[in-house]
């Protein structure tokens, strides 16, 4: 009753007080009552959850998409948090839009979907309660100080405003740690197509983050990993690759974004570093440039590999153990070994013709330049130019590309252009921009719509 009524307070342990004047909760009630929806509400509680689950994030996280196209598809691991006005309710409305975007962004199947992490929000008016509460005791606490409420309400109940404040705000910051307590992400093995993790009751800590919840939850499920190991991938190699013993990297990767595999937080940071240090040790070997009679260009197989060779490419593979030294026992022709006779040594190379990538066929044409005086110059340039059929781009970079780099100064530039639908355009200048942006090529790479 006291909690509720205006003019009566507790007073020591066993009794209370009928005052005269209203207390200051009247003023908190009256405030509250005439809060703004739209203005004040809405906005406070969005500001509140995208502060307390970014604060100490290790992740990226992207609040309150508006549709899927909006959603970022990354291999970087990513929390994405639904508005709060999305409840899971485990009903067949949110399930069906969370396991949509998930797999499509817009009309475009998601190459990553493994890699978002959602975070919904538990049914109820719990968090609008504490919200409003805040407010009501924000602009109590403002009319206070610009003399508002003056000596309407008794002077002892002034003093405490600031501490109920304080303590509005904690409430508020545990709420939404109670309230989003849903984990869900891609289960290729439940019928849904998605997995639920009920976090539980949490309270806000400065010795840990919601974010920081979130993965320790995953890492507890053992669908979330810092690292990987080479046992890990050999029990886990795909029975489509296991007669050939070799795995494509672009496949490799894809198998921990799309959660066949376990997550990983940075999966191009990790899986560089690791298959450099497998390739190293010995537990795999590592080659490019497949050439028809199943041998390769380069191989690589108990040695030291520049992180740089370990491209995610369908041309660039894993190789199990006993295939990496069946190869190694008849070695590989190094670029260069088998020239043609008269065919000059190529020290120096630099390819600055690009493709168009416009479908349609076009030379390359091969100039060597250079001093062709008697005494003879000590390097040459060769320059490769013409357009090619945007389908032999992979062969180009499989089978051209390792012959160019035994050369010194190697640059490449690339001049695409292409023609699509106006209403399809935005949407795929978005995705190239991010695209550009995995590659870490956003800054150097310019991407024009005219």
């Amino acid at each position: 009753m006291e909690a509720k009524a205006f003019f009566i307070q507790r007073v020591g342990t066993d009794g209370f007080k009928v005052y005269h004047k209203a207390k200051i909760d009247k003023a908190v009630h009256d405030r509250r009552a005439s809060l703004d929806e739209d203005e004040e509400i809405k906005p406070t509680i969005r500001t509140l959850v995208k502060d307390e689950i970014k604060r100490g994030a290790s992740i990226p996280v992207e609040p309150f998409p508006t549709d899927s196209n909006t959603v970022p598809d990354t291999p970087r691991l990513t929390l994405v948090v639904l508005d709060p006005t999305c409840e899971w309710d485990g009903g067949e409305a949110i399930r069906t839009q969370v396991a949509e975007w998930t797999k499509n962004r817009g009309k475009s199947s998601r190459l990553y979907p493994g890699a978002l992490v959602w975070c919904v929000r538990k049914p109820g008016r719990d968090l609008r309660d504490q919200v409003e509460l805040l407010l009501a005791w924000r602009r109590v606490q403002r009319d206070v100080r610009d003399g508002l409420l003056g000596a309407d309400f008794e002077r002892a109940d002034h003093q405490e405003i600031q501490a109920k404040v304080a303590e509005a705000e904690d409430d508020a910051k545990d709420e939404v740690w109670a309230g989003y307590r849903f984990v869900v992400l891609a289960d290729s093995t439940d019928p849904s197509g998605l997995k639920v993790i009920d976090l539980g009751a949490g309270h806000s800590s400065a010795s840990e983050t919601l974010c920081g919840r979130i993965i320790a939850a995953l890492k507890a499920e053992a669908l979330l990993n810092e690292s990987v190991g080479a046992g890990y991938i050999d029990r886990n190699w795909p029975p489509a690759f296991k007669d050939s013993g070799a795995w494509p990297l672009a496949s490799l990767r894809q198998s921990f974004l799309n959660g066949a595999l376990t997550r990983l937080l940075d999966p191009d940071g990790v899986l560089k570093a690791k298959l450099v240090e497998f390739v190293g040790r010995g537990d795999f070997g590592l080659a490019s440039g497949p050439k028809p009679e199943g041998r390769y260009e380069r191989l690589w197989y108990s040695e030291p590999i520049p992180t740089d060779e370990i491209a995610f490419e369908s041309g660039v593979v894993l190789l199990k153990k006993a295939k990496a030294e069946a190869l190694k026992k008849k070695p590989v022709p190094t670029p260069g070994d088998a020239k043609h006779p008269g065919e000059p040594e190529p020290t120096g190379v630099t390819p600055t013709g690009t493709g168009t990538g416009n479908g349609t066929g076009g030379s390359t044409g091969v100039q060597p330049a250079g001093d062709s005086s008697t005494t003879g110059p000590t390097t040459k340039t060769i320059t490769l130019s013409g357009n090619i059929p945007a389908e032999l781009w992979n062969r180009l970079g499989t089978r051209v590309l390792p012959k160019l780099r035994t050369g010194i100064n190697l640059t490449i530039g690339i001049d695409f252009t292409v023609t699509v639908e106006a209403a399809n355009a935005n949407d795929l200048q978005v995705e190239l921009k991010q695209i550009l942006t995995d590659l870490g090529l956003r800054d150097s790479i310019e991407l024009e719509q005219t």
